[in-house]
């Protein structure tokens, strides 16, 4: 290891230079109170952005293992520091300093929910940061001097303002570390309860704008309050007592008008899988972490997966137990999304009837009399919500707002009106009662069986002399040259995990294809893979990566059975 007099003497050397000679300065350099680590160096100013790390040793940072000795508060503490981090870097960076990406500096810092990331590292022994940043360059000529302004004094600014204890803000880290603490304490007496989802009073559901992830401000901004039938209440470590609608399990409906806040209350219990940050308004929606949104998917590519429950007796005598397509139907794709969410094991169903597939999630009594059960393929998911429900004991919540006939099968109604739910489960069977169902159910009494399937090695193997698997953006992977499109993928939520569902890709081809293992106990070998050594496992990069952010189960499947090279058994 090198001390920072090294590195400045070699910037200043450098400078004017070709910016190849960057190069040279990869490696590890010890500076007062920490170390500074130069994993990776870009080509040209306009490349990727060079990556570095800095570890504190944890007596310097001063950060008290009382803060990070259970999970879920050091992820929250990590979350915490590097978002610190990131606000540092916008109080004190320059930016730029030259041509293409010169004097950027940057970090995952996320969004609104939070997440185990590969960011910030905390350990006994030390803390560490990871980020990138562009090194200054005129043209392709180095900037050395600017360099040292960089690497010396503004980084040294970020680490000190950023993850040293005494000069952080101490209330704003406990708000973090409190809401952690009382986030897994109320997930821990939902199950208890039987709940499947809690919505809090007071919580703020509407978002900034279609393209905001961020709380609606305002005056006409209305708080979620439960209706009293429904409401629960629980004694957390730091809130103290909150109260809220508890969702049991069961099947259950949201109803009302359009834009009274059907919608909005479904995707709030959807992102409840994630923790939230201090004022994001759902901090306190949370929903059990194996909840599945389905929707219809036109076009998507399925292989051998058994939609039998749901649709049979197709033409031409094809097999609806191994199913197969490059380009499924809208009730094809819906069936096959929702055997998939089952085969890797989710407890709760999501749906909504805007994005589901209208001839898949009923058929009415005129079109039954008009088009018999020998004739339809189809048996509709009315006719299976509650074998799923009785049979496999999985819940569902579903945003209806045209079909009544979901009354006879509901255990909860809940209508919105002007984005306030009210309980109205008995007055929905008095009018089932009233208005007698003139359809049949085609459901067969027993759901049957969930298939596991096993990948075949030779299908997720990357034609081509480099193997790359690339990300672009949220939704989409290229694994070689083959494109796993994820768009309508609503439960996946930062490019980081997306990130992090390329590198485990190449880790289950490298260590858990066997033709053996279905595709269920692979996905839970490989977390716990990443429980037991951390999230940076997966990772195939020479230099450790800060931009991963750790994905569920049911995501990475999602990516698996969208890759259309796939092929099983």
């Amino acid at each position: 290891m090198k001390n920072k007099a090294y590195l400045e003497k070699k910037l200043k050397q450098i400078d004017g230079r070709s910016y190849k000679q960057y190069k040279g300065i990869r490696g590890s350099y010890e500076f007062e109170d920490y170390i500074l680590y130069i994993d990776y160096v870009q080509g040209d100013p306009f490349a990727s952005p060079s990556k570095l790390r800095v570890r504190m040793p944890i007596e310097n940072a001063g950060i008290d293992f009382k803060y990070y000795n259970k999970k879920s508060k050091k992820i929250a503490l990590e979350d915490f520091l590097g978002r610190n981090f990131s606000k540092e870097i916008f109080k004190n960076v320059k930016g730029n300093r030259g041509s293409g990406k010169s004097g950027l500096i940057a970090i995952d810092s996320g969004n609104q929910e939070i997440l185990e990331r590969t960011a910030v590292k905390l350990t006994k022994e030390y803390v560490e940061v990871r980020f990138i940043a562009g090194l200054p360059a005129k043209g392709r000529r180095i900037l050395g001097l600017q360099a040292i302004e960089m690497l010396f004094n503004e980084v040294s600014k970020l680490v000190s303002n950023s993850i040293v204890y005494k000069n952080i803000n101490k209330s704003l880290m406990m708000d973090f570390l409190n809401l952690a603490e009382d986030q897994e304490y109320l997930r821990s007496q939902m199950k208890s309860k039987g709940l499947i989802s809690f919505v809090a009073n007071g919580a703020i559901l509407p978002r900034e704008s279609g393209i905001s992830d961020k709380p609606m401000h305002g005056d006409k901004v209305v708080a979620f309050k439960s209706p009293k039938s429904m409401e629960v209440e629980f004694n957390l470590p730091n809130k103290g007592i909150v109260k809220g609608m508890g969702i049991t399990k069961g099947v259950t409906l949201i109803v009302g008008g359009g834009y009274h806040g059907k919608s909005t209350l479904l995707n709030a219990i959807e992102r409840g899988v994630y923790n939230h940050i201090p004022n994001d308004g759902r901090e306190l929606v949370l929903t059990i972490k194996d909840a599945v949104k389905i929707r219809a998917e036109d076009g998507r590519s399925v292989e051998k997966v058994n939609i039998t429950p749901f649709i049979s007796n197709l033409p031409h005598l094809k097999s609806t137990e191994e199913f197969s397509t490059p380009n499924a139907s809208g009730s094809t794709s819906q069936a096959t999304n929702i055997m998939e969410a089952l085969e890797v094991g989710t407890n709760l169903l999501l749906l909504d009837e805007d994005t589901s597939a209208t001839n898949f999630m009923i058929r009415d009594g005129r079109m039954q009399s008009l088009v018999a059960k020998d004739k339809e393929p189809i048996t509709p998911f009315i006719d299976r919500v509650r074998e799923l429900l009785n049979e496999k004991n999985v819940s569902t919540i579903l945003v209806v707002g045209g079909s009544g006939d979901y009354f006879d099968v509901s255990d909860n109604v809940i209508m919105m009106e002007n984005y306030r739910p009210i309980e109205v489960t008995q007055k929905a069977k008095n009018i089932a009662k009233e208005f007698k169902n003139i359809r049949n159910n085609e459901g067969l009494n027993e759901f049957g069986k969930v298939k596991h399937r096993i990948p075949l090695k030779r299908s997720l193997e990357i034609k081509g002399r480099k193997k790359k698997v690339k990300t672009k953006g949220l939704h989409k992977i290229l694994y070689g040259k083959t494109a796993i499109e994820l768009s309508y993928v609503e439960q996946l939520i930062d490019n980081s995990q997306t990130e992090a569902i390329g590198c485990i890709l190449k880790y289950i081809y490298k260590k858990y294809l066997d033709e053996k293992s279905d595709l269920k106990t692979i996905i839970d070998k490989v977390i716990s893979d990443i429980e037991k050594d951390g999230l940076e496992i997966i990772s195939s990069f020479n230099a450790p990566s800060g931009y991963l952010a750790l994905p569920r189960h049911y995501e990475i499947a999602t990516a698996i059975n969208r890759l259309r090279n796939l092929k099983m058994k």
